[in-house]
Formats: C-alpha cells, sequence, structure tokens
C-alpha cells in the first residue's frame, strides 16, 4: 500500500528530526529536508525516507524540492530559529534580515510551492512550528518575537484562503524546548544555553513531535487550529518556575 508523503523542513535535528522519525511511525512516508544533507541522510536511511537537500532562504532550493515531490499530504513548516538576545537599542540587522528569512519567507516559500499538491492530494495538512513568541513578546527578544509573530500571521490568513478546499492547517507554539536552538541563538555557547533550561524540566523534541503527529492523524473534519504547549513550570515567555 502506498503510503501518504509528509514533507518535514529543519529536519536535521531537533523538534525537525522528532518529527521526521514520528510520522514515518505514524505511516508516512517522509521526505526530509535541511541544509546539513548528511545527517538528513543518515536519518530518511533508518525511516525509509527521502533526503533532499533544502535552505528554505534560497528560491532555487524550494523549487528542486517541489520538483523532487511528487505528490504531498502533509507539510510541516519547521525550519527556523533565532539569533542573539539584544535589545531594539542594540540590535543587529543581519541577525534580524536572517531571522525574517527563515521563519517568514521561508515558511512562505515552501507553503506556496507545495500547496497545489496539498490540495491536489484531496486531504492536506499545513502544520507550522511557531512558538509562544509568536503571540508574546519579550525584553531583548524582538527580533524573534516579530519574526514569529509575522510567520504565524501568514499561516493564520492561510487558513481563511483555504476554506473550502480539503487542506488543514495547524499552527503549533511551543515553549522552552531544549534542543540546539539555544546552541543556535548564542553562537554555539553550550553555558549560556544550558542556563536556559536549568532547574526545570523542559518539553523535548519528541513531546512536540507527538502533538504534530496527533494533529495530523486526527479525522480529516478535524482541524487543530492552534495549539500551545509549554513546560509545567512554564506560564509564558519570560515566567517559570526554577528549582
Amino acid at each position: 500500500m502506498n503510503r501518504p508523503t509528509a514533507v518535514v523542513t529543519g529536519a536535521s535535528a531537533g523538534i525537525g528530526e522528532a518529527t521526521a522519525r514520528r510520522l514515518a511511525a505514524e505511516g508516512f512516508h517522509v521526505v526530509l529536508g535541511a541544509r546539513r544533507l548528511e545527517l538528513i541522510q543518515s536519518i530518511a536511511a533508518e525511516v525509509d525516507g527521502t533526503a533532499i537537500e533544502l535552505d528554505v532562504t534560497d528560491a532555487a532550493s524550494v523549487a528542486a524540492l517541489a520538483e523532487a515531490v511528487p505528490e504531498v499530504r502533509v507539510l510541516v513548516n519547521n525550519a527556523g530559529g533565532a539569533r542573539g538576545l539584544s535589545s531594539v537599542a542594540e540590535a543587529d540587522e543581519e541577525q534580524w534580515r536572517w531571522m525574517w528569512e527563515t521563519n517568514v519567507l521561508g515558511t512562505l516559500r515552501v507553503t506556496k510551492a507545495l500547496l497545489p499538491k496539498l490540495i491536489a492530494s484531496g486531504d492536506g495538512h499545513v502544520v507550522t512550528v511557531t512558538s509562544i513568541a509568536a503571540f508574546e513578546a519579550y525584553d531583548n527578544g524582538s527580533g524573534y518575537t516579530s519574526a514569529k509573530h509575522a510567520q504565524s500571521a501568514v499561516h493564520r490568513t492561510l487558513r481563511g484562503e483555504l476554506l473550502g478546499e480539503p487542506v488543514r492547517v495547524t499552527e503549533v507554539l511551543p515553549g522552552m524546548v531544549e534542543t540546539d536552538f539555544s546552541v543556535n541563538r548564542f553562537d554555539g555557547d553550550a553555558e549560556r544555553a544550558a542556563a536556559v533550561y536549568r532547574g526545570l524540566t523542559p518539553l523535548t523534541a519528541d513531546d512536540v513531535a507527538d502533538t504534530i503527529a496527533f494533529a495530523v492523524t486526527r479525522p480529516s473534519h478535524v482541524n487543530l487550529d492552534t495549539i500551545v504547549l509549554k513546560p509545567r513550570a512554564q506560564a509564558s515567555a519570560s515566567r517559570a518556575h526554577r528549582a
């Protein structure tokens, strides 16, 4: 029996890797897209999937992905991330540009490229992983929070524009998830990244992957519009209980 195809961006590590593995376990043929080709080739081999080198900031790379995938039932827009943690007064425009290019325009490019195939599947589903930063602003996070707010707005707009089409649209907004997210944000400073999660039990990539898998395996008429998940110890982007 043919397996439905799920495309996962940013699939080389963290939430993307965990989601690829979980969707494969749910019976999907998973297409893993990421810049780090060797990593996704290794994961694809383990889950009987397909690895395609993908840079969501490059229109030609996105077009090549769309050309290589004949049909798509599920798209998980996971590629993205943060750079730096500075105030507006000290904002680094290059960091802002990267965050907007990757989180916002990257999501736009991939969704736009695959949307005809998602519709043609007769039962498509677009899942976009944003963040609680998509509805909360916090000090020194304006570059990331503004990008995530914009990414969320694109996604929520799509929800209305696809009314009448056989495509569901789900936004997943995680709080603190211990992946390489903070290491990347702090330019490889592992000690600073570890401090983000110190004193509490954060979510894991598998926790988020479980949530995504739940959403895409509901009956076709059920659309989980917005799913916010945080560790028990976290109330908001800037408020958590630490032991």
